[in-house]
């Protein structure tokens, strides 16, 4: 059955675009279109879509406020297709982790053309979506807040984080792979960790001018450090380095520390970064002493690395089709035969701690 899905964007241009690209697909089909969310909002009361296509900046109502409202209610899978500058860059972090599924970008200049030339990967994220279980926000688990002194923020009461040669001896380092979804997921979890957790890798898949920007914004709400990897990263406790859009990211270890390598080389299953590309190169390195955790998103990156971890002695995780956007890359991987333990998300951050005290 084809995909039903509702255009919301202010410019006439733009639905014309997508109107032209949705009715060339027989997998999706166009059931209507807004200018804004206030006139969007009853139509698709009266015929939900598979899959809300929604512009962030509008008169009347801007798209976050409305997917917000959304999400609080009957969630409805939604992609945003925006314009994408750095302050456009926020604004759609700020949307995926209020629920949206995936960020499409839209330029200024040369719209109709990006549109066209951008057809496949439109058709196939609208697909995705449609198979995705956004949950409502109220349904995610909560968070504690860790400071309650007013005005205070995450840096300034993070616990020390351990130094030394202690730190090192005792890091274990934990490896995440994540796709669709995987935003809020993360939060959850690294927003759970007391700062001197073991050091995290972590891939994402995500555009290139989201990824230090999101590491910013984490960084802001958890106890640990986290950042966007740069190469040569030393990857020790208090730390989670986060795959550059764009670019692979590898673990290394050289006496006895472990290190980022971030490289660039063509796609891996279709994605730069690639936690195939991560979790191989944990597996060589690291051995029985590292743990990987893969998360919600489509298709089956990081499934055969995973594999090739479990086969090398590695303690691994997948997160349960329950709390999963998309059950797609765990449920891969558990095909494979290569997860040690099915885990719901909430769970996740007490795993990561186990493993640390284990002897």
């Amino acid at each position: 059955m084809a995909v039903k899905v509702f255009v919301v964007d202010d410019s006439a241009v733009v639905r014309q675009a997508l109107a032209h690209i949705l009715a060339g697909n027989p997998d999706v089909v166009l059931i209507g279109s807004a200018p804004n969310p206030l006139l969007a909002m009853e139509a698709i009361r009266k015929n939900p879509p598979d899959v809300l296509l929604l512009d962030i900046e509008m008169p009347g109502m801007d798209g976050l406020t409305f997917l917000r409202q959304i999400m609080a209610g009957t969630p409805i899978p939604t992609v945003i297709c925006s314009t994408l500058s750095t302050e456009g860059s926020r604004v759609a972090l700020d949307a995926l982790s209020a629920g949206a599924v995936a960020v499409l970008a839209k330029p200024k200049l040369g719209l109709k053309q990006h549109l066209d030339d951008s057809r496949q990967e439109m058709i196939q994220t609208l697909k995705t979506a449609a198979r995705s279980r956004p949950r409502a926000r109220g349904a995610m688990p909560s968070i504690a807040p860790r400071a309650a002194t007013t005005g205070a923020t995450a840096q300034n009461v993070r616990t020390p984080v351990l130094s030394g040669v202690h730190a090192f001896a005792m890091n274990k380092p934990i490896v995440i792979g994540s796709s669709t979804g995987g935003t809020q997921a993360l939060e959850l979890v690294l927003t759970s960790l007391p700062a001197d957790a073991p050091g995290i890798a972590i891939t994402q898949h995500m555009p290139e001018k989201f990824t230090a920007m999101y590491a910013q914004r984490l960084d802001g709400i958890c106890a640990m450090n986290v950042r966007e990897a740069k190469d040569g990263d030393r990857l020790e406790r208090g730390v989670a380095l986060i795959a550059p859009g764009g670019r692979h990211m590898q673990l290394q270890k050289m006496n006895g520390q472990y290190y980022v390598k971030v490289l660039d080389g063509p796609p891996v299953n279709r994605h730069k970064p690639s936690v195939d590309v991560l979790f191989k190169s944990a597996a060589e390195c690291a051995g029985r002493d590292v743990l990987g955790i893969i998360m919600t998103g489509m298709g089956d990156d990081g499934a055969r690395g995973m594999k090739t971890m479990h086969d090398g002695g590695a303690r691994t995780i997948a997160q349960n089709e329950e709390t999963c956007v998309v059950f797609g890359m765990p449920k891969e991987a558990i095909k494979l035969q290569a997860v040690d333990d099915i885990l719901p998300l909430e769970s996740m951050a007490r795993a990561i701690l186990q493993f640390d005290s284990r002897a």
